[in-house]
């Protein structure tokens, strides 16, 4: 890692068991798109962050929220809006959204719906969220390398970054949904999420380049910075408001002769901000 600069603001690295994963050279083969592909097993993701899997029989027989077949009917609901990626559906499939989200929106938490989560803030869809980290990963092969995320949130995002990647840095500007980020993550035991108190404008330089980098707030377009912090064959996906009122979601990749941008559909985030609150 990088020796941050004076000054400059240091990953809050959450005191949890193990260090960064090791990932089972099945789950480094998976490469979105390619023939034959498949999405890592349920023994072979929780081995990923040190975990035992249970038996299958066990994790079925769970009941209200914390079920399985609660998440997997989430899953089978954004597969029916079109969103396949393997590796994607796994991880949304494993992590609690209603973990995240206000004990009074609990039961709201697998519905395709944002919620709100204070301070002006909230938890996108699953159904953006998916198609965002589709974007990220599509192609590549995984798991990716490091990420930086811009805008924490309540952390669920993050937590399905860290199926996806070795390493998750996470930048959140606001100090009360930091802290809640860390409380939300702390009982998961996920060794590989950075979490970072600061202005997500000017990125992270200290942790570049980044394999990846997906922003969770819109802004007039998409921060120089950013991109000069991506690795050469890295991707960014990030919604920008490039007409007055009208949010698009933009992909950049960064090749040997420089950037490659496409806008797509439209989406609504909250808007990105400078400064620390």
């Amino acid at each position: 890692m990088m020796k941050p600069r004076p000054g400059a603001p240091k990953p809050d690295i959450l005191p949890l068991r193990g260090t960064r994963p090791r990932f089972p050279a099945s789950l480094e083969r998976v490469a979105p798109g390619a023939a034959g592909v498949r999405a890592p097993t349920t023994a072979e993701a929780a081995r990923v962050h040190g975990r035992v899997a249970a038996p299958a029989v066990s994790a079925a027989a769970g009941v209200g929220l914390d079920s399985v077949a609660v998440r997997q009917a989430m899953v089978r609901r954004l597969a029916d809006l079109g969103l396949t990626h393997p590796a994607v559906l796994q991880a949304l499939g494993q992590v609690e959204r209603h973990r995240f989200v206000d004990s009074g929106l609990v039961a709201q938490a697998y519905e395709d719906t944002s919620l709100p989560i204070g301070w002006g803030q909230t938890i996108s869809k699953p159904s953006v969220v998916a198609r965002m980290l589709e974007l990220l990963c599509e192609g590549q092969a995984l798991p990716l390398g490091r990420v930086l995320e811009i805008g924490t949130g309540c952390g669920y995002q993050a937590a399905l970054l860290s199926q996806l990647c070795r390493e998750v840095y996470s930048m959140e500007r606001v100090r009360a949904l930091h802290d809640r980020a860390r409380e939300n993550l702390r009982p998961l035991r996920i060794p590989n999420v950075h979490l970072i108190f600061g202005d997500g404008i000017p990125g992270y330089p200290q942790g570049a380049p980044y394999a990846g980098i997906v922003a969770a707030a819109g802004g007039g377009d998409i921060p120089p910075a950013w991109l000069q912090q991506l690795a050469i064959g890295a991707r960014l996906v990030a919604p920008a408001e490039l007409q007055p009122g009208k949010q698009s979601l933009v992909v950049v990749e960064r090749t040997a002769r420089g950037f490659e941008r496409r806008v797509l559909e439209g989406v609504w985030f909250v808007p990105l901000k400078s400064g620390t609150a």
